[in-house]
């Protein structure tokens, strides 16, 4: 073949593959998301998730799509969800909590899977350690046993007379029992009773908020657990309609309740996104430290305070990071 023909061809066939290869459309990249409550009860998580992601240049529907399961409060339905998900062979998960994590972790080795939240990430076996997590899970973490302990110094000292405290729990949440018994190492030192009441639901709450009121408890406790982040503003109508002194997470105080104390969850959903991006860059997420949250925030409600007719001392005010008046 003459030469000059012999490079002409091989240049039209390198233009051709060029331009077929730039032709084929880019694979879009497919999340997961995993939850326990209904999708109507976490919008503001989600938005918060999808917030991260714009910031990052993801927009859902155009650039990653994100399918979600949703187990309605059942946590048996977890395992279930996960593997559909895992079956649609999503390119990355994304759990919120120790029962979705430990759900995502039983159906897949391969996925990356990011946590938004959960308890001591270490202690429920979910990664090997925070710095070097070892396996295909990532994302953040905090110690929610010692959270909820200290809610009940937060609670004892306004209200110093306290004696009998009710402690909302979930019952089929496996992250409960470490909860359970670090406040009952801290109620034995402000010589405080503990009084668990069980809910597998929101059809349950007012059924507990009412038997709190016939034992005669001066408080509660709103443990950390997502079904009650996802239902946070019946909870705090619900304490106030009883008149009953709370204490929760930071939301919780927000939506309406006395006293919250922890992380900004919102900030944490947010956070997710950076794994995401990491990941989907190539990153394997054995590779990337589980973060845990430095920043813990007191808020009072003094709006609810005064409904109720409680007075909160001006020290205690002092040392609020937000009073809601």
């Amino acid at each position: 073949m003459n030469p000059k023909l012999f490079w002409l061809v091989t240049a039209i066939l390198l233009v051709s593959f060029h331009q077929a290869e730039a032709q084929q459309p880019k694979k879009v990249p497919r999340i997961g998301f995993l939850g326990l409550p209904s999708a109507s009860s976490f919008g503001k998580q989600m938005e918060a998730l999808r917030a991260g992601l714009r910031d990052l240049g993801y927009l859902e529907g155009k650039n990653v799509l994100i399918d979600y399961r949703w187990a309605e409060g059942n946590y048996d339905r977890l395992s279930d969800l996960a593997g559909e998900l895992v079956r649609l062979r999503v390119d990355i998960l994304v759990t919120h909590g120790t029962p979705g994590t430990i759900a995502a972790k039983r159906a897949t080795t391969t996925i990356p899977i990011i946590m938004t939240t959960s308890a001591d990430a270490v202690a429920s076996g979910l990664v090997e350690s925070l710095a070097r997590p070892g396996s295909n899970i990532t994302g953040s973490t905090f110690f929610v046993p010692e959270l909820n302990a200290k809610r009940l110094e937060i609670i004892k000292e306004p209200f110093p007379h306290t004696r009998r405290m009710a402690v909302l729990v979930s019952p089929d949440n496996p992250a409960m029992m470490p909860i359970i018994q670090a406040m009952e190492l801290t109620a034995k030192s402000l010589n405080l009773a503990l009084q668990q009441f069980p809910v597998r639901g929101p059809t349950e709450f007012d059924g507990a908020f009412s038997a709190m009121t016939k034992t005669h408890v001066d408080a509660v406790a709103i443990t950390d657990e997502p079904m009650f982040q996802a239902n946070v503003g019946v909870l705090a109508g619900l304490a106030m309609k009883k008149r009953l002194p709370s204490a929760g997470f930071k939301e919780f105080a927000e939506a309406g309740g006395l006293l919250g104390y922890g992380v900004d969850i919102l900030g944490l959903f947010r956070r997710a996104a950076y794994f995401v991006d990491r990941i989907l860059k190539g990153v394997p997420p054995a590779d990337l430290p589980v973060e845990r949250p430095t920043k813990f925030e007191l808020v009072i409600n003094l709006k609810t305070a005064n409904q109720i007719g409680l007075i909160i001392p001006p020290n205690v005010l002092a040392r609020a990071d937000r009073v809601m008046r």
